[in-house]
């Protein structure tokens, strides 16, 4: 059984920092590409964040490129978000998924876990 578990949200300041984990089990880790997803309230889930199952590749989107780094540890099955100079509209569940390689959608996600960012 696939599981992945987000952990590390929480509140913060704006311009604060936060890391997010997602610790995944029950799948070959180091064979899937793994990505970061966000939902704000009354909008729909936007993509991140991705990074290639070997780590050499890394994609953002353009609201946090330049503050946020993906980042894995494939001995831990592990994949992290480093957010920096986080902002209000940072405001999310953040949610953590995983594609298989050749694959377009991403198969497994996570329950989420919340950012809330105060101004």
């Amino acid at each position: 059984q696939v599981q992945l578990v987000e952990s590390g949200g929480g509140l913060v300041q704006a311009g604060g920092s936060l890391r997010l984990s997602c610790a995944a089990s029950g799948l070959t880790f180091s064979s899937y590409t793994m990505g970061w997803f966000r939902q704000a309230p009354g909008k729909e889930r936007d993509f991140v964040a991705r990074i290639t199952w070997g780590g050499g590749h890394t994609y953002y989107s353009d609201s946090v490129k330049g503050r946020f780094t993906i980042s894995r540890d494939n001995a831990k099955n592990t994949v992290y978000l480093q957010m920096n100079s986080l902002k209000p509209e940072d405001t999310a569940v953040y949610y953590c998924a995983s594609r298989a390689q050749g694959a377009y959608e991403y198969n497994y996600w996570g329950q989420g876990t919340q950012v809330t960012v105060s101004s």
